[in-house]
């Protein structure tokens, strides 16, 4: 049998082939430590020698170094948000509970004057800002982590008990019965967050629902997940809006001559996101709305 020259040097070629899977191994393996040790944070540029290293392995070298050197900068930065959160804190609480106090007394001696409408208008204005700086500093303290929640497996119910008991003086007023439906089960959550999230979703049904009227708190219980869920009778969200709600100051233009801020829904997907859940929002105008905030059942 006649081999031609190029079926040799095809041969060559192939032969010379099966030396690569040993030396791609050994990059396969560099980089493998290199990674091994980024996820460990233990990774330094100093430790590798680009001279000894294939194009591939430099560029992973780099990518590494270059996410490391991101990884600090996020870190000084949320130092630096902290920081500032804190200053915020300190700097605003004692002025502003000043502003209250004296307008406060203000309002008390001035009740019959020309001036009582301008003292109410200046309390008010100032409960407004001192409500805006407290929430605006917790959620500023979530985002960066300077708030850690620590979430744990134990009941559901006392949590919501808790929450309902908080909103029955709001409820009360505006004549509406807050109806719970009882559960024994358990789910994995912060009790301190997970109670100031239902507050805020049980104080939003309160708000936007007509007097006399009735919100409903009940649980279901999934596979996976935990929800309490709280349906109130009030004028709904529109399909398109509902995706938005849950956003920074979002506030729908139904709903522009209520007190609020367009932070408690945010609020509420902050925490239920920081303990491995979720919320959502089913609703339709004129006929009310649910609210789902999702809590895992174990720690994952």
């Amino acid at each position: 049998m006649i081999t031609s020259k190029t079926n040799m040097k095809n041969k060559s070629k192939h032969s010379t082939g099966f030396k690569l899977p040993g030396r791609r191994t050994d990059i396969v393996e560099r980089l493998d430590a290199m990674l091994e040790d980024a996820i460990n944070d233990t990774f330094e540029e100093s430790h590798y020698d680009e001279s000894r290293l294939s194009r591939l392995e430099v560029k992973w070298k780099r990518f590494l170094t270059s996410s490391l050197a991101s990884k600090h900068r996020i870190y000084e930065e949320q130092e630096r948000i902290k920081r500032l959160i804190s200053d915020i804190s300190h700097q605003t609480k004692t002025p502003l509970a000043n502003i209250l106090l004296y307008s406060q007394i203000l309002q008390e001696k001035e009740k019959d004057s020309e001036l009582a409408p301008i003292v109410k208008n200046i309390r008010e204005q100032s409960e407004k800002l001192d409500f805006l700086i407290r929430n605006l500093v917790k959620a500023s303290r979530l985002e960066s982590d300077v708030l850690a929640l620590k979430p744990k497996h134990q009941k559901v119910a006392p949590v919501i008990e808790e929450a309902v008991s908080t909103s029955q003086e709001a409820a009360s007023q505006k004549g509406i019965n807050i109806s719970i439906e009882e559960f024994a089960g358990e789910a994995y959550f912060d009790r301190k967050w997970t109670r100031e999230a239902l507050e805020n979703l049980i104080d939003n049904a309160i708000k936007y629902s007509p007097e006399n009227s009735e919100v409903q708190v009940r649980v279901k219980d999934y596979e996976m997940f935990t929800a309490v869920c709280v349906t109130d009778q009030g004028i709904g969200i529109g399909e398109a809006e509902q995706s938005r709600v849950f956003g920074r100051f979002y506030r729908s233009q139904e709903v522009a001559e209520e007190k609020g801020l367009g932070l408690g829904l945010y609020l509420v997907r902050e925490i239920a996101v920081k303990q491995g859940g979720y919320v959502k929002v089913k609703s339709k105008p004129l006929k009310g709305s649910t609210f789902y905030f999702y809590m895992m059942k174990e720690e994952r």
